[in-house]
């Protein structure tokens, strides 16, 4: 079981950045990729980025790629999205998830085994 709580989202400028964070529980954060979602006003939850359980891959969806970065630290049960020049239509509640894989990491949300609750992020233009 892995439970998932993010933090940092908030009010920002066209432009503006801010960093997210996932705290994650138990002892097996390691064992797992992590990925980000997002879910805008009236769309369909959408993949954003997504990391490898050792932290040595990464993949983007092309609306981000080049402004968000995720990290992790498996000392902290921590995973980051660092995000940067942000604009109105990256407003959405964003979504950390666990996926049990060894592997590079799914950009489909149906297989991820554990989501958080959620952060709005609200870019205002």
């Amino acid at each position: 079981q892995v439970q998932l709580v993010e933090s940092g989202g908030g009010l920002v400028q066209d432009g503006g950045s801010l960093r997210l964070s996932c705290a994650a529980s138990g002892r097996t954060f390691s064992y797992y990729a992590m990925g980000w979602f997002r879910q805008g006003p009236g769309k369909e939850r959408g993949f954003v980025a997504a990391i490898t359980s050792s932290g040595g891959s990464t993949v983007y969806a092309d609306s981000v790629k080049g402004r968000f970065t995720i990290s992790r630290d498996n000392a902290k049960n921590t995973v980051y999205l660092q995000m940067n020049t942000l604009k109105p239509e990256d407003t959405a509640v964003y979504y950390c998830a666990a996926e049990r894989r060894m592997g590079m990491p799914s950009m489909t949300s149906a297989t991820y085994d554990y989501w958080g609750q959620g952060t709005q992020v609200t870019v205002s233009s």
